[in-house]
């Protein structure tokens, strides 16, 4: 149940880093649609000059914001996600500490279980078992 949880919670952190980038770069191309429009209307080079300072302004707010709805985003991911961060650390939540290790890991041996399918535990083998004829 854990991994279909991480897989929602990836797919509505994409999802929103998506949208958010959508609207950061409608944003980005309304400003220039908008910097073009003053120059054309500018009657001297201030006025000009000025519209392209504000067009400057506006996209580099709108990439702000798309840089902190990203990191919003994460941090909610990891937050449906229970805290859980993988790669080995160890986190606390409300009932203590819990350990959490990458999948595939046989801490015994050092190996991953993909360089031994019979490992126990991995799922159904697929060798012959001696039994070939």
């Amino acid at each position: 149940m854990q991994t279909g949880k991480n897989a929602a919670a990836s797919a509505k952190e994409t999802a929103a880093n998506v949208a958010a980038s959508a609207k950061s770069g409608m944003e980005k191309a309304k400003a220039s649609a908008q910097e073009k429009a003053e120059k054309m209307t500018a009657h001297d080079p201030v006025e000009k000059e000025m519209a392209t300072e504000k067009e400057e302004a506006i996209k580099q707010q709108a990439e702000l914001e798309k840089q902190e709805a990203r990191m919003h985003n994460a941090a909610n991911k990891q937050a449906e996600r229970g805290g859980a961060l993988g790669g080995g650390y160890a986190t606390t939540g409300t009932e203590g500490v819990v350990e959490s290790h990458p999948a595939g890991i046989d801490k015994g041996t050092g190996r991953t279980t993909a360089q031994n399918p019979r490992v126990e535990g991995t799922g159904p083998t697929y060798g012959t078992g001696g039994t070939y004829r």
